[in-house]
């Protein structure tokens, strides 16, 4: 079963953990979250991402982090292997919900339902009107507020 770990700038990761708890309660062992505090040393932070890795356990985990090219992700490039550890950047609710729903299959196919869920997760909303309320055509102004 693979690990699922979250690294990102405070206080994001541990709040996406808490919201994947939320939905999945029975997943605390396998789920960890660090967050990278601005005035914390990227050493110090990796040396913490190792403890933390080592210790969810797992043979094989994927890494999340919330911008490429910030200190988490270049933290987690040091962290990870790219065949037991896999790294994914932009870390999003969508993408955390469905490794974790998936977390039981190889961890290559781990990353495509993680990019998968990140991608699909993001759609613009089309507004509607309420209820038993159709919209009306001749109406200039198309910013009116509905309560």
């Amino acid at each position: 079963m693979n690990g699922i770990f979250i690294i990102a700038h405070a206080p994001l990761a541990t709040a996406l953990r808490q919201c994947v708890l939320h939905v999945f309660p029975d997943n605390a062992a396998s789920v960890v979250a660090l967050d990278v505090q601005p005035d914390m040393p990227p050493e110090e932070t990796l040396e913490q991402a190792r403890i933390m890795l080592h210790q969810l356990g797992s043979s094989q985990a994927l890494v999340l982090v919330d911008v490429f090219g910030a200190t988490p992700c270049n933290v987690a490039q040091k962290l990870v292997d790219g065949v037991n550890t896999k790294l994914i950047t932009g870390v999003n609710l969508p993408m955390l919900l469905r490794t974790v729903s998936y977390r039981n299959e190889s961890l290559d196919a781990l990353v495509a339902r993680a990019l998968v869920g990140a991608t699909q997760g993001v759609m613009q909303v089309a507004i509607t009107a309420p209820q038993n309320q159709p919209r009306r055509d001749h109406d200039q102004d198309q910013h009116e507020h509905q309560q």
